[in-house]
Parts: C-alpha cells; sequence; structure tokens
C-alpha cells in the first residue's frame, strides 16, 4: 500500500470496467454506466475506480436517483472513500 495522494479524475467507461475486471475480487463490471469517476496518484497511475448508475431497485429509479453500482481499488489507502 502507498501512501501518495490521490486526486479524482474522469475515467471513461472502457476504462473503467477494464479496472474493475482486473482489480474487483468477486464482481464482474456493470452492464450499464451513466458515469465513471477514477482516483489516480500524482504520476496519473489510476488507483481505483468508480461507476454509477442507474439504481438496481425499481422503486428507486425515478429519474432524479443515481448509485454507484461498482467500485474497485488496488489498495490505495482511502481511495474508496475519496470516490464516494
Amino acid at each position: 500500500m502507498s501512501d501518495t495522494p490521490l486526486h479524482l479524475v474522469p475515467v471513461r467507461s472502457r476504462e473503467a470496467k477494464d479496472f474493475v475486471r482486473t482489480w474487483h475480487r468477486h464482481h464482474s463490471p456493470t452492464a450499464g454506466q451513466i458515469f465513471a469517476v477514477g482516483a489516480a496518484d500524482e504520476t496519473g497511475i489510476l488507483r481505483a475506480a468508480a461507476i454509477v448508475g442507474r439504481p438496481v431497485a425499481r422503486h428507486l429509479d425515478d429519474g432524479a436517483t443515481l448509485e454507484v453500482t461498482r467500485t474497485a481499488s488496488d489498495g490505495a489507502r482511502n481511495a474508496n472513500s475519496l470516490l464516494y
């Protein structure tokens, strides 16, 4: 684990899905998404990614609500907290 400072970066859909496929322990990437965001270190290396999409529960899908459907991290300290 590294204690290098992280910052938020925009992430393309394919890059986020590839990151989740590589680093998530037991889930594959989600089927759909609205946007993705990442956490990168000062050298620009992606250390974590979050995929945001429509709510899974139909009664919450009101057109204004989004849900974080998947996150993955390479173990960087506080990466998931930064993404949320």
